[in-house]
């Protein structure tokens, strides 16, 4: 056995540690997802499009818990898709749609210009995602989203001490987090906007 087979390979603060998701679990979420969307809107325009969007929240979170990515081939149809689905069903409030995706992208392009070490460009583009699913709804989704963040950090942070500042941790799940609780309350006696 040779020196360098047994010397270790450092890791830095801030990689981000390889995390699994059990594929059974990330399906039964999908579909429980999926299944309270059409309950709750019906079996309709809004409930087809709310399923859809829902499982692709699912489907992100995953590959962003797993890699620590939000991958374009995936986020950039799916926010064109879920916009346009929008606008064919729902013209009265096209422009509540388009202002939602470009104002949620925008904000969220702000913040990266401004700290890259915060934020990814897939994050720009979850948050046009975002917009184009919830409508103004996105405003609390990136709220409730960027707060469970916090609290996830806080966690980190208590477990690990305060060199956890230093790593990175994936937005997109606690961004998904918030726009399913969105999705679900906005416009309820709950939360009313």
């Amino acid at each position: 056995m040779s020196a360098e087979a047994t010397t270790p390979v450092p890791v830095t603060a801030d990689a981000v540690p390889r995390r699994h998701v059990p594929e059974l679990l990330a399906i039964a979420v999908a579909f429980a997802l999926a299944a309270a969307s059409f309950l709750h809107f019906g079996v309709g325009a809004r409930g087809f499009i709310s399923a859809l969007f829902v499982v692709v929240l699912v489907l992100l979170s995953v590959i962003d818990i797993e890699q620590g990515l939000l991958p374009n081939r995936i986020v950039l149809p799916a926010a064109g898709v879920i916009l346009a689905l929008q606008l064919v069903f729902f013209p009265d409030q096209a422009l509540e749609w388009i202002v939602a995706t470009v104002g949620a992208g925008l904000f969220f392009l702000i913040a990266y210009l401004s700290y890259r070490a915060g934020l990814g460009l897939g994050d720009v583009k979850f948050a046009m995602l975002l917009g184009a699913g919830l409508g103004k709804g996105v405003v609390l989704g990136i709220f409730l989203g960027m707060f469970a963040a916090g609290i996830g950090g806080l966690v980190i942070i208590g477990r690990q001490g305060l060199d956890a500042r230093k790593q990175t941790m994936p937005l997109g799940p606690f961004l998904a987090l918030g726009a399913v609780i969105s999705l679900f309350f906005s416009g309820s006696d709950f939360v009313s906007f």
